[in-house]
């Protein structure tokens, strides 16, 4: 039997990067995908790609806005009901690589990688609590263990892996199973890497491959979702508040 047959999951991102792969994979499962992300052009992109379209809800908003939180709510529960699965995809450092950020701009970075889905968690699980139950599942990054990215993107993902320990030991004896993925660095449809490729900065590339990733190689968004179906899937219980690393051996950090 098919564990994703039918249920419904939600997926923050789902324009570009990760959350493209996963709004696909999840599609492709026989789920139907409720997508959102700021593009309204790029999600029917999406959508009209997908097996059985007509299943699946492409809502364009913006998760720095309390207001792209509440559209993004409002029309899931008006169109899907209760939610199986939360996949929380959105999030970046937005360029913003200086050390002595602005308020704003650590608030703008805070909103959208951590805030947002705290909310949409707030206003959707409950009523997954009171059904069948489900799972959330929060993308952060090696950077959530060591600092080595920039000050503010270190911080926000930081907070993300705090943020899933915190819930997912408070929710550990309900119905809902949160955890979180640490990957590191891979190519995606539109990610900073595939980009970075297709801008044709292969001394960039290969610096970053010999210098931090033991393999050899870098890794493709699709090598993540394995683990993403198991956080999702039927075994998921013992992962609750756990933060997994997925970095073929790129990070150093012990702690998980």
């Amino acid at each position: 039997m098919n564990h994703y047959a039918g249920k419904k999951v939600l997926v923050t991102g789902a324009s570009k990067g990760l959350g493209q792969v996963c709004a696909r994979a999840y599609a492709e499962a026989g789920a139907r995908v409720f997508a959102t992300a700021r593009s309204a052009d790029l999600l029917d992109a999406l959508l009209s790609s997908l097996p059985e379209p007509e299943r699946h809800v492409a809502c364009p908003a913006n998760l720095a806005e309390t207001s792209g939180v509440e559209i993004i709510v409002d029309r899931f529960q008006s169109t899907f009901g209760v939610a199986d699965v939360l996949l929380h995809c959105a999030g970046g450092g937005f360029g913003m690589r200086e050390p002595l950020l602005g308020w704003d701009e650590f608030e703008t970075l805070y909103r959208v990688n951590l805030a947002a889905a705290a909310e949409i968690n707030r206003l959707l699980i409950p009523d997954m609590q009171a059904g069948h139950g489900g799972y959330a599942v929060h993308v952060g990054s090696t950077t959530s263990k060591e600092a080595i990215g920039s000050v503010g993107y270190n911080t926000v993902k930081a907070a993300v892996a705090a943020y899933v320990k915190s819930l997912g030991r408070q929710l550990a004896n309900s119905k809902v199973i949160v955890s979180g993925i640490l990957p590191g660095a891979f190519t995606a449809p539109n990610n900073s890497w595939q980009r970075m490729i297709d801008r044709g900065d292969k001394q960039v590339m290969d610096t970053f491959i010999r210098d931090r990733l033991p393999r050899g190689d870098m890794a493709e968004a699709g090598e993540l979702l394995p683990l993403i179906f198991l956080l999702t899937g039927p075994g998921a219980s013992m992962m609750a508040g756990s933060c997994v690393p997925i970095d073929a051996g790129e990070s150093y950090a012990y702690s998980v």
